[in-house]
């Protein structure tokens, strides 16, 4: 039985690769492609895949917070990162998430396909890049107080997501309408985000989120 991957990416140049690479693979079969953090989540509920092949730096909701909600909803689902990013915040934030792979985008195509048939084994796959990474993380303890205090645990979930939105330049009237509230209710959140950061501008939130890995300037 073919392993039925969901691709998630916002660069269309790079879904059309993966997709051509794994469809040479017999055992694996591409289910879907996402183009932003949100429909890959929305997909996947759809598609019930066994593994997600999940962009990082996606806009609308990271692939961070998208690998939250799918392995929430999805507990049998495996989520494997691919990213250009090798920096801490985005390798644990994904692996904290609930990510069974990290692979950086210039691996070989092989590489890939044998990660998605171990990670849809039930096991982990780490390009060797980052297995640096996560070894530091764990011998100086899971990071330093003062990274503790991140977005990822001052902030709700749905606090994180209109920080995103923030930063990407949606408006408030925009952003009620994406994801079904009041506007009063996203000034509401935007007021939380802003008092629970101490930060007190539009400007000042943009930096935040993209220090934080929430959203990049890509």
């Amino acid at each position: 039985m073919s392993i039925r991957v969901l691709i998630a990416d916002d660069h269309k140049i790079m879904l059309a690769g993966l997709r051509s690479l794994l469809e040479k693979q017999t055992d694996i079969e591409v289910v879907g492609e996402a183009d932003n953090g949100r429909k890959a989540v929305q997909m996947a509920q759809e598609q019930n895949p066994d593994v997600v092949v999940m962009d990082v730096s996606m806009p609308d909701l990271n692939g961070i917070e998208a690998t939250k909600q799918i392995i929430e909803s999805l507990p049998e689902t495996r989520v494997i990162a691919l990213s250009m990013h090798s920096d801490k915040r985005f390798v644990m934030g994904m692996l904290r998430a609930g990510a069974s792979g990290y692979l950086l985008k210039d691996c070989a195509s092989q590489e890939l396909a044998n990660a998605i048939v171990q990670v849809a084994g039930g096991k982990k796959y780490l390009s060797p890049e980052i297995t640096g990474v996560v070894i530091d993380d764990f011998l100086l303890g899971g990071g330093s107080s003062e990274e503790v205090a991140t977005a990822a645990s001052q902030l709700s979930p749905r606090e994180r997501e209109v920080l995103q939105l923030i930063a990407e330049g949606w408006s408030t009237k925009q952003i009620a309408s994406h994801l079904y509230v009041s506007i009063k209710t996203i000034e509401t959140h935007r007021r939380q985000i802003m008092k629970k950061l101490d930060l007190h501008s539009i400007a000042d939130l943009t930096k935040y989120a993209i220090r934080e890995g929430l959203t990049s300037i890509e």
